[in-house]
């Protein structure tokens, strides 16, 4: 594919992004008449319109989003095989692109991004933290190499490998005279304590939300925060409670477990990636250090 074509599939993806001509000859750093003229260029060679002019917003036609669909991808593959033809075996080099649900970015990304650093200090990383939606949607449009999420339904097009379980806990700061509690807490109880909990577009809340349905309980939820260090920090310094996986708890000396009775049910901590896509060596080394790492801390095995 010549130069020139790519150039027409760009020009008109970005037109077809922002429905408009002038924010998408800002984004691609040409004048607008220049634009213009290169997607008329490109409709005449097709022999079809692809975009509708006639409104307010520039729209695609019926022929154009086919078009873009083709196009999106076409750019995607001949991405991929760049950086296959770069991959660099000897892992001297290379660059990882990895989304996380925030949980992991508490307790998994340090020790991971460390021993990856040490054993490969030549191969940059881009690590994102997102939600599970995000992430899956980013792999498969191959803006992302791998993920670490939840096992559950996922989009078409995603293969997961299960990694280990996660446990989930009540937590309170150690200042509470409650703390440390050793009995079950019953579930019905909770209604006695007001609770700090992740905001409902995480995957973490939707498991909470799940237990508190499923066994009729209705806690006072006073606090809802996008950070797991914005909970750690709230719990410490006030009198609520929250939901933290055990790894997190076992690090954070002021914060003490409170079992529930019965307990929260475990899940399964996955890898994720698009079906079909090319594993870089890059790739490949951060996948068998995620699990070498799983086995040395001990989390618990997947089933």
């Amino acid at each position: 594919m010549a130069a020139l074509e790519l150039r027409h599939l760009r020009y008109l993806l970005a037109v077809a992004e922002h429905g408009n001509f002038t924010r998408a000859a800002e984004e691609l750093r040409i004048s607008q008449p220049t634009l213009s003229q290169q997607i008329k260029q490109l409709e005449r060679t097709l022999g079809v319109q692809l975009l509708d002019r006639t409104g307010r917003t520039v729209r695609l036609t019926d022929a154009g989003a086919v078009y873009t669909d083709h196009a999106r991808r076409a750019l995607r593959d001949l991405a991929a095989a760049e950086r296959a033809v770069h991959d660099v075996q000897d892992l001297s080099r290379g660059h990882l692109r990895l989304g996380v649900t925030p949980t992991f970015t508490a307790y998994l990304v340090g020790p991971l991004t460390a021993e990856f650093h040490t054993r490969h200090p030549g191969i940059s990383l881009t690590l994102m933290e997102m939600t599970q939606d995000r992430i899956e949607a980013a792999l498969l449009a191959d803006d992302l190499d791998l993920g670490i999420a939840f096992a559950g339904p996922h989009l078409p097009g995603i293969t997961a490998t299960a990694l280990f379980t996660e446990t989930l806990t009540l937590v309170t700061g150690t200042r509470r005279p409650d703390a440390g509690h050793v009995s079950p807490l019953p579930v019905k109880e909770l209604t006695d304590l007001r609770l700090a909990l992740l905001s409902g577009d995480f995957a973490t809340r939707g498991h909470i939300d799940a237990y508190f349905t499923h066994h009729r309980a209705a806690p006072r939820i006073s606090v809802e925060a996008n950070s797991i260090q914005a909970l750690t920090e709230i719990v410490r310094r006030t009198g609520l409670a929250t939901v933290l996986p055990d790894a997190i708890t076992h690090d954070h000396p002021h914060l003490a477990p409170v079992p529930l009775d019965p307990p929260l049910p475990t899940r399964t901590v996955t890898l994720l990636r698009r079906e079909g896509a090319y594993h870089g060596a890059a790739t490949r080394a951060f996948t068998r250090l995620t699990r070498d790492l799983v086995r040395a801390r001990g989390y618990t095995p997947a089933p």
